[in-house]
């Protein structure tokens, strides 16, 4: 892991612990109730894990907290300023893409502002999200290629898609040039434990 993934995944571990301890939970009590393995959690509390959105996703709703307070320092304020290059990676392309969560609300009705780039050939695949997730995104350049509900919808620059983001789905740049969209997540009721079964 670089400096700048390293920091993250230091900060994520601290707050997925304090969240777990202010909870009373045992890291059995934690992995159970997340569906994950008993050493990704240690892992990911010790910092030493560059762990899924996948997994990211099951821990922030198993606490009962959206993603984005997984990422970003407890500071509630009435407006929140993020600077350009303050967004969290949690993504990186085997290709040079990179998903990047901007921003985002609180739960339990947690929305999400992510900025997304896929280099040529770049594939993000996505788990199910939470049942009544929406997602809507627009590129900004290049092509792209979004399966979602076994439906395929090639977009190119300025075309939007809204969706449900609570079945399985992709994006993908086909083209040879880099590729780059917005994306909004709308997840109701994080932490109140409706998260369909997630298999891995």
């Amino acid at each position: 892991m670089d400096t700048s993934t390293s920091a993250l995944a230091a900060a994520i571990g601290g707050r997925v612990r304090q969240e777990r301890q202010s909870r009373g939970w045992t890291l059995d009590q934690l992995a159970e109730a997340a569906g994950v393995s008993r050493r990704m959690l240690v892992n990911v509390e010790q910092g030493a894990a560059n762990p899924s959105v996948g997994t990211l996703l099951r821990l922030s709703d198993s606490l009962g907290v959206g993603l984005p307070a997984l990422v970003e320092s407890p500071q509630p304020k009435p407006v929140k300023v993020i600077r350009g290059g303050e967004g969290a990676v949690l993504w990186s392309g085997e290709f040079g893409g990179r998903g990047v969560l901007v921003a985002g609300t609180e739960s339990p009705d947690v929305v999400e502002l992510w900025d997304w780039t896929l280099g040529p050939a770049d594939q993000h695949e996505s788990e199910a999200h939470a049942s009544g997730t929406k997602e809507l995104l627009q590129v900004q350049q290049g092509t792209v290629t979004v399966i979602t509900a076994e439906q395929s919808v090639i977009l190119e620059a300025g075309d939007a898609l809204a969706f449900p983001g609570d079945v399985a789905h992709s994006y993908t740049n086909p083209g040879t040039e880099p590729a780059r969209f917005s994306l909004a997540v709308f997840e109701p009721g994080v932490g109140s434990g409706h998260r369909p079964e997630v298999t891995r």
